[in-house]
């Protein structure tokens, strides 16, 4: 794959409250943006992925719901679900399918609309037993207990987590959360599940983001420096991780393989990254994936954090986006919007969040919490 796909047209809606606007209008938001930025014609896709967890009434375990809305009929459109790396395993798919050369030219799209539940937050589908009571942030907060208790981390490294993509998202116009906020704040909000208060939790956010994608060789009648796909792994583990006695909890497996997988497909060391968009979902969560994504040793990523290593200025900037942390997490969308600020930054079009000079950047996501996680490498043309 490596060199062979191109990114030449991204979108992305604002994230947030999004009452105003319906799935099937976020799908256009994104989509449209996207179609514009590459300068094609809806007509020229030939084949689309749709990242989506909860399309909602009418959207069906099925890829319907892009079809109608973009009324992108009679040509091949696959749905992919992944847990939280639903949509950067949409855009691995489409890579794959041009690398392979069965299209040139591919839209990916990630869109999620949860605000409109009933319910609050994400619902827990699993045993009926075992998943009775158990909530995103007190599975990760069980995880981050362990790794506290074994690396002696303190709740002041996790808010310095969240005050720093605190400050990115308030640099970012399509952020959900646009709001700084102090270590003070941090540690002093309600909790949630302890250690996590409530700015060490991402937001329940809707939104969509686009990208796409064609053959490299086609990619500079679009683009006169497109970028490139480096590499992409995918990594499954056990959903049941509570059931091995050789799990610790203290990172997650399925990052440290697919990472391996990414590297080894670009030909790159973890050192050769320049920034990265890695999947916060919690303030704990950005500290072991820096790890577990082979940027320092385990149990040395909050000292990265301590010593604004990961800051915009910093020698490895994680998540200048804001993160899942302020941008938001609409779940199948959150994967491609990482895409698109890993494009946006390496065409150097960030703005005041622009990191200095990248080459290569990174996308990450994990869930489960830990039992898959897609990691996609890309790079200037």
């Amino acid at each position: 794959m490596k060199d062979r796909v191109a990114v030449i047209g991204i979108g992305c809606t604002k994230f947030g409250d999004r009452f105003e606007r319906s799935y099937e209008e976020l799908i256009c938001d994104a989509a449209f943006e996207a179609y514009d930025d590459a300068g094609i014609d809806p007509a020229q896709i030939e084949a689309a992925y749709l990242g989506t967890y909860l399309p909602g009434s009418g959207g069906g375990k099925a890829a319907v719901s892009l079809a109608d809305a973009l009324r992108l009929y009679d040509r091949p459109i696959t749905r992919v679900e992944n847990y939280c790396a639903t949509g950067t395993d949409a855009f691995r798919n489409g890579c794959l399918a041009i690398a392979a050369g069965t299209y040139d030219m591919v839209l990916v799209l990630g869109a999620e609309k949860l605000k409109d539940r009933g319910g609050r937050g994400i619902p827990r589908l699993g045993h009926p037993l075992l998943a009775r009571g158990n909530t995103a942030p007190g599975l990760f907060a069980l995880a981050a207990n362990r790794y506290i208790h074994t690396f002696g981390l303190r709740r002041e490294t996790l808010a310095k987590v969240a005050v720093k993509n605190h400050r990115n998202g308030a640099l970012n116009p399509k952020a959900h959360l646009r709001m700084e906020v102090t270590e003070e704040q941090v540690l002093k909000a309600p909790i949630i599940a302890w250690p996590f208060g409530l700015f060490d939790c991402c937001p329940t956010t809707d939104g969509a983001a686009a990208a796409i994608i064609c053959r490299a060789d086609l990619a500079k009648r679009f683009r006169k420096a497109p970028v490139l796909v480096k590499g992409a792994g995918l990594a499954v583990t056990s959903g049941r991780p509570y059931f091995d006695p050789t799990f610790d909890y203290l990172g997650f497996r399925s990052t440290q393989a697919a990472a391996q997988q990414a590297y080894a497909m670009a030909g790159i060391a973890p050192s050769d990254i320049d920034f990265a968009e890695v999947h916060d979902c919690f303030t704990w969560t950005e500290i072991s994936n820096i790890e577990d994504l082979g940027f320092c040793p385990k149990g040395e990523g909050g000292r990265l954090e301590e010593e604004g290593q990961t800051a915009l200025d910093g020698r490895l900037p994680i998540n200048p986006s804001g993160g899942l942390k302020s941008f938001g997490h609409p779940i199948g969308a959150s994967g491609v919007r990482m895409i698109t600020e890993c494009v946006v930054q390496l065409r150097g079009e960030a703005g005041k969040r622009q990191v200095k000079d990248p080459e290569l950047g990174l996308a990450h996501n994990v869930g489960g919490p830990g039992a898959v996680s897609c990691v996609v490498v890309l790079g200037r043309g």
